[in-house]
């Protein structure tokens, strides 16, 4: 009974079972489009707002500058406020009036261009364009009569005894046309309709002076406020940006400002030259309209020649004005630009094009005057804030992709001729050796992750390692050796790097590495240095790319796979004139025994060779662990191609000058499992990684 109560005790009441919910489909881009959707209708609503803050805001990057320096000068911030605003105002001023009584004076000589044109268009009828429009003319009046329906009879007139029928009664009722003229205007009625188009413009001026006041008044608050709001985590980070993306924006636009005010200057001293009338003014026109993107020059050069076709009656001032156009826009634009900006500002051409569109939609012709600067701000500000790098990938200049993503995706992509333009493109900064180290390796082990995790067929694998084998073999003729010349704009486009740092070091493998024939003998023999492959799908091809930097040192290399290194394969491994056996892995982990059994097996093989394990990822546990190198028994270990042929020449120098390596140990004797302090020394590690130098 006490047995059965136990039992009884023993079995607990069942809790219902509870299902979780499913999963709440997530928002996808319907969020990011919404608030993209709320952004754009603010823009377009508020641009009555918004439009002269954004002039404003561009106008303190342009004399930001200014301002500091007169405070340098200890002139105060208020005063070196005004001064700066006054000075801006003056020539804001000055320009207007300026094109004002250009204007005015191009306006009188008006009547007397009408008639030159006159003039010209009857010449023009009375040569031989003349002849060709009366003959499309008559063609044109041809064609109308033929599709034209008949036309009746005219009524015979009565005979002349007859007499003729009296003529219609007109209607009594018909109205009478009555003109109506409106009054004299009064002076009040004539000043506000003479008024009304300057005073918005001046109103929006008023604001943008207003606002440019307060911003710099209150600069070092707005920056605190605008750190506040992107970060304050990290003061540092966040400060360095702000300072950054401050000084790319003023010498943008401070350098355009120059460069354009320079171009209108020549234009109108060409113009006044050539001719033309009123060349201040489109000199002013030219300058201001190259803030255009692409279409500014040309807009700015269709009113000269207009002018110029209606000043002189004959074709040279036209001729003159568009050669004066045509050379200058593509020199600024094309040599000139390129040298003073030196890509600082990190648009593409395609997002200059598509800013200019929207803005232009969106604020109309002031929105195409500011669309570059806005966008070069925005590019900025994408540059150094993680939630808007989206906005420097769309729009900025710098490939989207770094060099090795690059390389990687040109492998699976199949496409081995862009990967070799990548590269000599890169090779025009940097050594062979450094190539090979910090692009081709990096986008081997990408493809090596992506083939343990699963995601590469063995197609996608065969394409990677037949488009590695056909890029190791046209760059054979390379020399490994740093570049003489300096690298050029195409060279930086094609690297990713344009205004920064080259992907790679430009100096060579080894700079006092002796030259190929000053080798013994016995290294230059084929087989003299054997690259084994490891286990992984993409080894073998960091074991070519070893063998080939080998062999531009003067070493005989042979690549070995490794099915002819396993347990049943290594019998049959011609290792006879072996020195060196060079075992590349792109991706190990942990401590595996089937390397440390592989150095055994090749030590038993070619005896007198030494042993160099490349461990390519630098970071492995391999390579960082003492403890767990010291199991392998290798003689050296690399972290680089470089460190790889560094290791064979100083195992050169290690070995008597008749070539021929110690004599090996007793058959019986067991393989040493790492090197000892007081081992000879082609048997020590000719260099230990250094992790932060890799």
């Amino acid at each position: 009974m006490a047995e059965a109560g136990d039992d009884r005790r023993r079995v607990l009441p069942m809790k219902p079972a509870r299902i979780q919910a499913a999963e709440t489909p997530g928002d996808g881009l319907a969020a990011p489009l919404v608030i993209a959707a709320v952004i754009v209708a603010a823009l377009y609503f508020g641009r009555e707002i918004l439009i002269p803050i954004a002039i404003a805001v561009l106008l303190s990057f342009v004399i930001g500058p200014l301002v500091a320096l007169l405070r340098k000068l200890r002139l105060g911030r208020i005063p070196s406020v005004g001064v700066a605003v006054l000075l801006l105002l003056t020539v804001v001023a000055g320009l207007g009036g300026l094109i004002g009584m250009q204007v005015a004076d191009l306006s009188t000589g008006l009547p007397r261009y009408q008639r030159t044109i006159a003039q010209k268009a009857e010449n023009l009828k009375a040569g031989p364009l003349g002849d060709v429009a009366g003959y499309i003319r008559s063609i044109n009046h041809q064609l109308q009569q033929a599709g034209a329906p008949e036309q009746k009879p005219p009524e015979q007139k009565p005979a002349p005894g007859k007499p003729a029928p009296p003529p219609a009664v007109q209607n009594p009722d018909k109205p009478v046309l009555v003109e109506v003229r409106d009054r004299d205007p009064s002076p009040v009625e004539l000043a506000e309709k003479v008024l009304a188009p300057v005073l918005s413009p001046l109103a929006t001026l008023g604001i943008v002076f207003v606002v440019l006041i307060f911003i710099l008044v209150q600069r070092e608050d707005l920056r605190d406020r605008m750190i506040r709001l992107v970060g304050s985590s990290d003061l540092h980070r966040t400060t360095v940006a702000m300072d950054d993306a401050a000084r790319r924006l003023s010498r943008f636009f401070l350098v355009q400002l120059a460069l354009n005010a320079g171009f209108g200057l020549v234009i109108g001293v060409g113009l006044w030259l050539i001719g033309v009338p009123n060349p201040i003014l489109w000199g002013i026109f030219s300058a201001l309209m190259r803030f255009v993107p692409y279409i500014g020059a040309f807009l700015s050069a269709l009113l000269p020649l207009a002018l110029a076709a209606a000043v002189d009656p004959g074709w040279n001032m036209v001729l003159a004005t568009a050669a004066l156009f045509v050379v200058l826009e593509p020199l600024v634009g094309q040599f000139i630009e390129p040298l003073v900006y030196g890509h600082s500002t990190g648009l593409s051409p395609f997002a200059v094009l598509v800013s200019a569109l929207f803005w232009t939609w969106l604020w109309g012709p002031v929105g195409l005057l500011l669309s570059t600067p806005l966008t070069v701000c925005l590019v900025v500000l994408g540059r150094h804030v993680d939630k808007l790098e989206f906005l420097d990938v769309l729009f900025g200049d710098r490939p989207a992709l770094t060099p090795v993503e690059n390389f990687y995706q040109r492998m699976l992509a199949d496409d081995p001729d862009e990967a070799q333009e990548l590269a000599e493109a890169i090779l025009a900064q940097c050594s062979l050796s450094s190539y090979y180290d910090e692009v081709a390796l990096k986008g081997l082990q990408l493809a090596a992750t992506d083939a343990r995790r699963g995601v590469l067929t063995e197609s996608q694998l065969d394409r990677i390692r037949v488009g590695i084998a056909q890029l190791i073999e046209d760059l054979s003729d390379r020399d490994d050796a740093a570049p003489d010349t300096k690298p050029t704009l195409a060279g930086r486009l094609l690297s990713g790097r344009q205004d920064e740092e080259a992907p790679c070091e430009a100096a060579p493998a080894v700079p006092d590495a002796p030259a190929p024939d000053q080798l013994p003998e016995a290294w230059r023999r084929e087989g003299a240095v054997l690259c084994v492959a490891g286990r992984g799908p993409l080894d073998e091809a960091a074991s070519m790319m070893l063998a080939q930097l080998l062999g531009k040192h003067g070493f005989g290399t042979r690549v070995v796979p490794f099915e002819d290194v396993t347990r049943s394969g290594i019998a049959s491994l011609a290792a006879e004139d072996a020195r060196m056996v060079c075992i590349s892995y792109l991706e190990i982990s942990g401590t595996p025994a089937h390397l440390r059994y592989l150095v055994q097996r090749l030590r038993r093989r070619a005896p007198e060779a030494q042993v160099l394990v490349g461990l390519w990822p630098a970071d492995d546990a391999v390579l960082t662990d003492p403890d767990a190198r010291a199991t392998l028994g290798a003689d050296h270990y690399a972290v680089s191609l470089r460190e790889g042929v560094e290791a064979c020449l100083e195992a050169v120098r290690d070995v008597p000058s008749t070539g021929v390596a110690p004599e090996p140990s007793p058959p019986g004797s067991p393989v040493p499992e790492s090197p000892s302090p007081d081992a000879p020394a082609a048997r020590r590690p000719a260099r230990e990684p250094e992790r932060a130098e890799a």
